[in-house]
């Protein structure tokens, strides 16, 4: 289990510069609607903040998800995940890191082997009867 949060921040790492991270409740949302069948895997982050709206649009995510066979964490630590994508838009406005996804790079089918070990986590998880494990991302 110790090395998941670690093989999940390679995942980003590595995903951030070849473009195939998507940030943003909103911008996740039109993504996944516009090409499920791209998206590797589903991070939704919070705080220990209770926003009901985000609750909502979290439970929405998640049922698409499911029903894409899209793998999903929750995330704790929202200041780390800031840390691993920069979190900030150029132009200085912090990103909206609630729900991240991961897509497949368009020139090829990515073979990494910390995503595939998320991946076998995820469905590890799924047949403990876990849809949705968390994930807490170790400060450095």
């Amino acid at each position: 289990m110790e090395s998941v949060p670690n093989a999940l921040e390679e995942v980003l790492s590595s995903a951030l510069p070849q473009g195939c991270i998507t940030a943003g409740v909103y911008e996740a949302a039109k993504s996944l609607n516009a090409d499920p069948d791209n998206v590797v895997l589903c991070l939704l982050a919070t705080d220990e903040e209770e926003d009901v709206a985000l609750q909502i649009h979290f439970t929405l995510i998640q049922a698409f998800c499911c029903e894409n066979d899209i793998n999903i964490l929750r995330v704790s630590n929202m200041r780390r995940l800031a840390e691993i994508l920069g979190g900030v838009k150029p132009g200085g406005e912090p990103m909206d890191l609630h729900c991240v996804l991961v897509t497949n790079p368009q020139s090829s089918l990515w073979k990494d082997p910390a995503l595939s070990k998320v991946t076998r986590f995820c469905r590890e998880s799924r047949c403990l009867d876990q849809w949705v494990p968390v994930i807490n991302l170790p400060d450095r």
